[in-house]
């Protein structure tokens, strides 16, 4: 049917039991004086297995409502933190 949104960023906080809050950054030209913008937004992911910790790349995908906030889901993660 459809495909999922899928977005890529760093956990930010792990401090709640499978949900991780992760921070997704954009960078866009603004349409009028060509400068470049750089704009972040906090998600709230659900991490079955509390897999991730804080200053992971993951990758979240759109999923159905788990909880009030929470509407992502991390399929991945990309990097370890250091």
């Amino acid at each position: 049917m459809g495909n999922r949104k899928t977005r890529e960023g760093i956990v930010v906080s792990d401090a709640m039991q499978q949900t991780r809050v992760v921070m997704i950054e954009r960078v866009y030209r603004h349409p009028r004086y060509q400068r470049v913008i750089t704009r972040s937004k906090k998600l709230k992911a659900h991490d079955e297995a509390n897999a991730s910790r804080v200053g992971d790349r993951v990758v979240i995908e759109e999923t159905r409502p788990i909880s009030k906030d929470k509407r992502w889901r991390i399929r991945e993660i990309l990097s370890r933190a250091s």
